[in-house]
């Protein structure tokens, strides 16, 4: 990318923007580090969320506290919405959609706030469509920032057509192929499994589906902001804008930060003390995200795949999405005494960007949400990946394509893979010669994903 010209008298000017991000951890972390790029502008952010994600976000440097406001709402009660959900990690997959009935029961509130605060920008999510309305009664601009890189949004479609449904696709198959609206050689389109595994595509009892809130999102805001860079994307950035007739900005990619508070727990030292037990480069992290719990079969040929590979590991697993989740995953007997001293399970939050910068670590086995592939390159750490949502895939494909990651071989309409395509994926990306292709690319592309000061520059521009 180009470097910016000397900012002008209005960027000068010091900003009020509020940020509104869907409940999802892998939404509100890409909306807090945008959040601190313009605070390290002098803009003043207000953060909104539900109280206990803003307890649960990491902490912010001493620097930018004062400029960066975490404002909790409250969410409404809402029938079948389990007590204390406020975030999809604390729900199984299908009662995500009750949660989202509780984040429309915010209008209100946020009304009061915005009409209170008179920001400058309200910078939002996917699912409230609602917003942009409110916003520009309230004659304040509004930006959709799409944690969503844009060949996500290209796939997704032409706002109108997500609106009435019209857009040509009316049955499952029909999301398989390439939309016929992206005039350019491409992969963009999804397997059957990936596309029947995702609920919210359609509405169903009386619910918003995110289509409907996509298209009503974009049609109601002032700019597009998406978190991708145009060395990345160039092709679906430019067709995104002629999709949307509004201005479409990439504003980076947004590597994670940590800011260290000197207070690490004693979990983390005990984590740490194994990691550095472990060869430089030798090691496997394997996570799946807040959004994705492989099921009981999965569960068993990942392990197995683990346990065949025989390189070491560290397995950042999740047996239940909240205490609502009752279909709970077991190990399959014997794993962890067969896999002692070569592999740890930890059961319980782990901090990835920590783990993710030791030097043991070498690849990562991960599901390809955006946040843990755009950490994982920043670290050089070489991909192979499991994709489980229509996203993800879209993600993992694109990196695919330009020798980032590799994807393991899985059943094009079911999406069942096997314990040897596991074990035989690892061994290829992490250790074997035609691998090298992998390990490679993702240190060639280090200074794209993990240049703090090209997402600096950039980060900030959607606000002029």
């Amino acid at each position: 990318m180009e470097s910016m010209a000397t900012p002008s008298a209005a960027e000068d000017r010091k900003l009020h923007i509020v940020m509104f991000p869907w409940l999802a951890f892998g939404h509100m972390i890409p909306y807090l580090e945008l959040a601190k790029l313009i605070a390290h502008r002098g803009h003043k952010i207000s953060f909104l969320s539900s109280p206990a994600n803003i307890d649960r976000l990491p902490k912010l440097p001493p620097n930018l506290t004062p400029l960066i406001n975490l404002v909790k709402l409250p969410l409404p009660h809402i029938d079948n919405l389990p007590e204390n959900a406020e975030a999809t990690i604390d729900l199984p997959y299908k009662t995500v959609k009750y949660l989202k009935l509780a984040y429309d029961g915010l209008q209100q509130p946020i009304t009061h706030f915005l009409q209170a605060s008179r920001p400058d920008w309200v910078l939002f999510d996917f699912a409230p469509y609602w917003l942009g309305p409110i916003a520009a009664e309230l004659k304040i601009s509004t930006a959709f920032f799409s944690i969503f890189i844009a060949t996500v949004l290209v796939y997704v479609g032409p706002p109108a057509g997500l609106i009435d449904g019209q857009d040509g696709r009316s049955k499952p198959e029909d999301f398989t192929v390439t939309p016929n609206w992206v005039r350019f050689n491409s992969t963009i389109a999804c397997p059957l499994y990936e596309v029947l595994r995702m609920d919210g595509v359609t509405g169903d009892d009386g619910h918003v589906s995110d289509m409907y809130r996509f298209g009503a999102t974009i049609e109601g805001c002032d700019v597009v902001a998406v978190r991708t860079c145009s060395e990345l994307e160039p092709e679906c950035l430019q067709l995104l804008k002629e999709l949307y007739r509004k201005p479409v900005i990439p504003v980076g990619l947004l590597p994670s930060t940590a800011y260290d508070a000197g207070d690490e727990d004693n979990d983390w030292r005990q984590m740490k003390e194994w990691l550095d037990k472990q060869a430089k480069g030798s090691l496997v992290y394997v996570a799946f995200g807040s959004e994705v719990k492989p099921n009981q079969t999965e569960i068993t040929e990942i392990a197995h795949g683990l346990e065949q590979s025989e390189l070491p590991f560290f397995w950042v697993l999740r047996k239940r999405r909240g205490l609502a989740d009752t279909e709970l995953i077991e190990l399959p007997e014997g794993f962890e005494e067969r896999t002692k001293g070569r592999g740890v399970v930890c059961t319980s939050w782990a901090p990835q960007f920590k783990i993710l910068s030791h030097e043991s670590v070498g690849g990562i086995l991960t599901h390809s949400g955006w946040s843990t592939a755009v950490e994982a390159i920043q670290f050089e750490r070489a991909l192979v990946l499991l994709p489980f949502l229509m996203d993800q895939g879209l993600h993992a494909r694109l990196l695919e394509e330009k020798k980032l990651a590799y994807l393991i071989p899985r059943n094009e309409r079911d999406g069942s893979f096997t314990r040897e395509s596991v074990a035989d994926s690892l061994r290829l990306v992490m250790v074997a010669e035609e691998g090298k292709i992998y390990r490679n690319k993702v240190k060639e592309m280090r200074g794209l994903f993990g240049d703090r000061d090209r997402q600096d520059r950039f980060g900030p521009k959607i606000l002029y």
